[in-house]
């Protein structure tokens, strides 16, 4: 079991999993959580979260490498030109959706940690057990996605 999971601190105070995911809010119809479903969640976005560091630091290394020779063997050729940009472009949004994609593992994590873990960050209503389980780094409730997808 993750060992961060035993026991948590939420504002200097020490919890104990299992007493915390009982707080943690479901929709109707759902079954309330368990600490070993919260753990299983837990487990896989901290792999994933690891997986993300090492990815983001290789891709790191690759973008610094494309920009340090992005005027070598190009040339005056304008072909070659707008394929180095290109290739330049697509590591660096390659990065930057990496940073983001950990930035919400870490987030989703945080918020295990403090117990608030399964509630809408815009309404409050509960996110839903299965859609959590689905995609754990939800921070939304179907409803308030919905609406901020139509903006």
């Amino acid at each position: 079991m993750n060992e961060a999971l035993t026991t948590l601190t939420a504002s200097g105070e020490t919890k104990d999993l299992s007493t915390m995911v009982k707080q943690f809010p479901v929709r109707d119809g759902e079954k309330p959580w368990t600490a070993a479903e919260v753990t299983e969640v837990a487990d896989e976005l901290t792999a994933e979260r690891e997986r993300l560091e090492g990815e983001l630091v290789n891709a790191d290394a690759e973008l610094s490498e494309l920009l340090r020779h992005s005027g070598d063997g190009a040339g005056d050729d304008q072909a070659d030109y707008g394929s180095s940009a290109l290739e330049r472009e697509h590591e660096l949004t390659l990065v930057n959706n990496t940073r983001d994609l950990l930035e919400q593992t870490r987030h989703a994590l945080e918020r295990i940690a403090a117990g608030t873990y399964g509630a809408c960050e815009s309404c409050g209503k509960p996110i839903g057990k299965a859609r959590l389980q689905a995609f754990p780094r939800a921070t939304l409730c179907v409803e308030c996605k919905q609406r901020e997808e139509r903006r």
